[in-house]
């Protein structure tokens, strides 16, 4: 597609900065908007496998994140009760087959990584969506603060509320699934003489808990939870909880998942949704990526991974096939995604991931940068 066109992202989270990261790094103009009035360190921990690790490279800040995030070898499943070994699979300690890093980071700081990844200019903060009228030549962005602004195309990277996606198909209320997620932050001080594991997942019949470090120095632990709940109150994203809730919750769990509750501050408790699967993924000159248009249980720790994934084949889409029409490029880029969202979807969903020894390599292994896009 021509260079000169002038593109908008609205979401500036993981999928959104990759996306405007290598929108500029093709040539084109870019513009990145997001409702927050300015960068924030929000969330907790995050994985990124090899399969980020290299679009992260060519955004040229591989070595950046991984030289403050911590670099696991092996992850590790457990049994909850007795902590017997059920998996011990290799990460790093088999780097030289990814050909890139497998790290676990606080979200936050990845973010601002990324983010520094993308000219300053091209970042437009406070920008709160409110509507979108596409036209033959472009989209026209109407914002809560009464502004407006002109793209020739339109990327909506907005998350699992999207109001891009709520302005092409229609609104819908996300689905609950059934699972909720207790987080927490823990200094790794409090853990001294413990056997702490740097990325295991404790696992019983119905409910987990996933632990790792988030930092080079090893001083920030961090854990997040999948339970059964049968519901959730439509509207509200997360609220406090407690020490005592969480081990009313694991009870019967080996001694370290429970000091871990104990050393834990400021715990959280958070929905899991989902939504229906989207009949298109894009509709004239206006394109969906990550949760906006497949989001999925994190139970895999892919979702953020799947959303960075799109935004680097659809800026291959978008800059390598020889076409000025936006249908063509969308087009490839969902045939292109498609097939392997829903299969890590569908896998997450499961919640199976890892739980025994297997092969992680159509995972960890993808390159992006390796599919043919004419196949």
């Amino acid at each position: 597609m021509e260079r000169s066109l002038r593109i908008g992202v609205v979401g500036a989270g993981l999928g959104g900065t990759t996306a405007a990261g290598l929108l500029q790094r093709a040539g084109f103009s870019v513009v990145l908007y997001d409702q927050m009035p300015a960068f924030s360190r929000l969330g907790a921990g995050i994985q990124l496998g090899p399969n980020v690790m290299k679009i992260m490279r060519r955004l040229g800040i591989e070595e950046s994140m991984a030289a403050v995030a911590n670099e696991p070898q092996y992850w590790c499943s457990r049994n909850a009760t007795d902590g017997a070994y059920l998996s011990r699979i290799p990460l790093n300690a088999d780097r030289a087959r990814y050909q890139a890093p497998y790290i676990t980071i606080h979200r936050g700081e990845a973010h601002q990584i990324m983010l520094g990844a993308v000219d300053v200019a091209n970042v437009q903060f406070g920008k709160c969506l409110a509507d979108l009228h596409v036209h033959d030549r472009g989209v026209r962005l109407s914002f809560m603060d009464g502004t407006s602004d002109d793209v020739d195309i339109l990327i909506g990277a907005d998350g699992l509320n999207s109001c891009v996606r709520a302005k092409l198909l229609g609104p819908e209320d996300p689905l609950f699934t059934g699972w909720i997620g207790h987080r927490g932050m823990i200094k790794a001080s409090k853990l001294a003489g413990l056997d702490v594991g740097e990325c295991v997942k404790w696992w019983s019949s119905d409910r987990h808990m996933m632990t790792y470090f988030l930092d080079h120095k090893k001083e920030e632990f961090y854990f997040v939870t999948g339970e059964p709940a049968e519901s959730w109150p439509l509207g509200v994203s997360w609220v406090p909880s407690t020490h005592a809730e969480m081990h009313k919750s694991f009870a019967g769990y080996d001694p370290l998942v429970r000091a871990y509750i104990d050393a834990a501050e400021n715990i959280t408790k958070w929905p899991l949704y989902t939504r229906r699967p989207l009949p298109v993924w894009h509709r004239g000159r206006v394109v969906l990526l990550g949760d906006a248009c497949h989001p999925m249980k994190p139970h895999m720790a892919q979702g953020a991974a799947m959303a960075i994934e799109d935004a680097a084949m659809l800026v291959r889409c978008m800059s390598e096939i020889e076409t000025n029409d936006p249908n063509t490029c969308f087009e490839a880029y969902r045939h292109h995604r498609m097939g392997r969202a829903s299969r890590v979807q569908e896998v997450s969903n499961a919640n199976t991931w890892l739980r025994t020894n297997e092969d992680p390599s159509w995972v960890y292994g993808y390159d992006v940068y390796g599919i043919d896009l004419h196949a």
